[in-house]
């Protein structure tokens, strides 16, 4: 194991399944005032689906498979919020905050690269991937418990669909290729508003 996995090992998810599912509920409410929480709040619930289709794989190129589709949905979604969500966070007074989820989605990154090169049945390959689930859970904990709740309360409403408008704008200007092809696989596609996202 290595030392970032005893730290990250060591500091999640010290929340429980119960106090996550009461923060998503309270967000859901409040994704009432905020279109861009909504956005967020879908992905997040996403990303929990990809990380047990990986979990669920059978066998090796079947897991090889589906760690891609989630390293593609991770990476979307963290570009975006480091591009919109989080200078607004900051903007807000809360930058402690955004340069902490920055430096969490950083080393998330790291970690999804670092399973690619392993054997995705080895039980070395399932601890790091825990861990990785677990920061995530942890990460994604912080944002809908307080993070973002203190920004929809903290930003003037005429910012939320502004947000709202660059956070889609951001997602999709990772998942779709330059060449308008999506990098999203063909049964996780929905139209959203003329938005493609993972369902």
């Amino acid at each position: 194991m290595s030392i970032l996995d005893k730290i990250i090992a060591a500091v999640t998810p010290p929340e429980t399944e119960e106090d996550r599912a009461a923060a998503r509920m309270r967000a859901e409410e409040v994704a009432l005032r905020a279109p861009w929480l909504r956005m967020v709040l879908d992905h997040h619930q996403q990303i929990d689906t990809a990380f047990a289709a990986v979990w669920a794989a059978g066998d090796a190129t079947r897991r090889r498979t589906a760690l891609k589709e989630l390293g593609t949905l991770l990476t979307g979604h963290s570009m975006a919020e480091e591009g919109v969500i989080y200078p607004a966070l900051s903007d807000a007074g809360d930058t402690g905050h955004a340069t902490m989820a920055y430096t969490e989605q950083a080393a998330a990154k790291m970690q999804l690269g670092l399973l690619e090169r392993m054997d995705p049945m080895s039980q070395d390959f399932e601890d790091k991937f825990g861990h990785l689930e677990g920061a995530v859970k942890h990460h994604v904990y912080e944002e809908e418990s307080s993070w973002f709740l203190d920004l929809v309360d903290g930003a003037p409403d005429a910012d939320h669909a502004m947000i709202a408008d660059r956070y889609s704008e951001e997602f999709n200007r990772y998942m779709n290729g330059a060449d308008g092809t999506t990098k999203q696989p063909a049964t996780a596609r929905t139209a959203v508003g003329g938005d493609a996202t993972f369902l």
